[in-house]
């Protein structure tokens, strides 16, 4: 009999850890899809850590993409620094970005050499895109010439 209890209550202890264990995985889920992206920020909640990944670019009345790729910026912790790599023939083929978004407003500087800025970039975080996507007009210095962009964040960044 004694052997009987002794069971029984291991059972018992068994399969309350286990629906326990159960419990802690789902709500672990949980807390883990929110804070790697299952939140929503509006366009005004945005800070530089949402910027950070990478971001498919495209301009209006240019063909071909551009990969930006948003960092820390050492020098501004309230902004970004990174790349911008042109696919499709656009020039330049590289350039280094930084900037920062403020209130949902999103703007940044290009250079091809890290010095003098070649162009500009100017635009709004979309409502509703959950901050994944930020759109603009983007200046070319020499030229002056204007041009929309989207930038739309790559799946696999939260």
């Amino acid at each position: 009999m004694k052997w009987l209890n002794r069971t029984f209550f291991a059972t018992v202890t068994i399969a309350s850890f286990v629906h326990l264990t159960l419990a802690y995985g789902q709500n672990e889920a949980k807390t883990a899809s929110e804070t790697a992206g299952g939140s929503c920020p509006a366009p005004a909640e945005m800070t530089a850590l949402h910027l950070y990944g990478e971001w498919q670019a495209s301009w209006d009345g240019l063909t071909g993409s551009a990969i930006v790729d948003f960092g820390r910026n050492p020098n501004h912790p309230d902004g970004v620094r990174g790349t911008v790599r042109r696919e499709g023939g656009l020039m330049p083929a590289e350039a280094l970005v930084a900037g920062d978004v403020d209130n949902g407003v999103f703007m940044l500087d290009e250079s091809t050499d890290g010095k003098a800025i070649t162009a500009v970039w100017s635009g709004e975080v979309v409502a509703g895109s959950c901050g994944r996507e930020i759109s603009g007009l983007w200046i070319r210095s020499a030229d002056r010439s204007e041009h929309r962009f989207v930038l739309r964040k790559r799946p696999g960044w939260k």
